[in-house]
């Protein structure tokens, strides 16, 4: 017996653990343990809880954020030890293990969510999914994008150019590619846990942080900075994925309907995502906060210089910045 993603109930307890074995789990649906590092506030969630209701007559999902369960960064090892079913994993966390992903995580490669999902709908795109699927026993299910990452500082200084970056503490998440973005806006790029960042910025740890705008208001980071410098500086998303262990035992089916669950919530998230952000700088402007453009061309051309020399440009694929612009 398969279990039918497209019907919401079903008729006598038909669906019974035996169809998808996972030990320890429920006695009569699968359940699928989902972390995030995004809080219970964020759009994302509302896209979580979505989904999971599209998906309810087969699984039950369990749901943990703000990185309660699994702390940022290590939810992808979770997944690969099948201590977690599914997550949203930054495409950074798949550069440490893929250094060829680093690329897919470099400051002002794609233009906009639209760039970003038709690079994953390609079939340059499905050659770096089968990379994680293969080396890493994860599926991904798509791109969930969460808005263009600004520099967001309590200091009250001009910026306009890289230059103007210098010495200031930018937190950033650990890891390379994460620290090396940092250093591609001319900043010094600190680590730091996304949970700390509002004491970070209160006590000043740090000098600023690097988000889009929806989560500088979910996180309320705004309440502790003094300015928003448009950067642009990279198109927030990511991966949407479930372990290949629970994909693999599902129907082709089962399959079809899950990744329709998947595509429908993410799509929503994603229009939800862009609403907000035509939105919320004029309501920033009003909590007090100084926002402007600076140029971002200056800082597009010092990011991409940083980038040719660094260790990290050493794994990618020749040519794949140009073949990613040209989607």
């Amino acid at each position: 017996m398969t279990i039918d993603l497209t019907r919401r109930h079903f008729v006598g307890g038909a669906i019974a653990a035996s169809v998808l074995p996972l030990p320890a789990f429920a006695q009569d649906k699968p359940v699928l343990k989902f972390s995030a590092v995004f809080s219970e506030q964020d759009i994302r969630a509302e896209m979580t809880k979505m989904f999971a209701k599209e998906i309810e007559g087969a699984f039950k999902l369990e749901p943990y954020y703000g990185g309660n369960l699994f702390k940022q960064g290590t939810e992808l090892v979770a997944l690969q030890r099948g201590n977690l079913q599914m997550g949203n994993i930054a495409p950074q966390d798949f550069a440490k293990q893929i250094p060829e992903w680093s690329v897919l995580s470099s400051a002002y490669l794609f233009r906009d969510a639209a760039h970003v999902q038709k690079f994953f709908a390609s079939d340059l795109g499905a050659e770096y999914k089968k990379m994680v699927e293969d080396q890493l026993s994860v599926r991904i299910l798509g791109p969930t994008y969460f808005g263009s990452r600004q520099v967001g500082l309590k200091p009250d200084k001009k910026i306009t150019t890289p230059a103007d970056m210098a010495g200031i503490k930018l937190r950033m998440p650990g890891g390379d590619a994460w620290q090396f973005l940092g250093t591609a806006l001319g900043a010094n790029p600190t680590a730091m846990a996304y949970a700390e960042v509002y004491t970070g910025l209160q006590t000043g740890a740090i000098d600023g942080q690097d988000n889009p705008l929806p989560n500088v208001k979910n996180m309320k980071f705004y309440e502790v900075m003094s300015q928003i410098v448009l950067t642009s500086h990279l198109i927030g998303y990511d991966l949407l994925t479930v372990s290949s262990k629970v994909w693999g035992e599902m129907s082709p089916e089962q399959q079809t309907a899950f990744q329709a669950a998947a595509d429908k919530a993410m799509t929503w998230s994603q229009g939800e995502h862009i609403k907000q952000e035509g939105t919320l700088i004029e309501e920033f402007k009003k909590a007090g906060l100084n926002i402007y453009e600076p140029d971002v061309a200056a800082f597009r051309t010092f990011a991409r210089e940083k980038y040719a020399g660094s260790e990290l440009s050493k794994s990618w694929a020749p040519g794949i910045i140009e073949k990613v612009e040209a989607l």
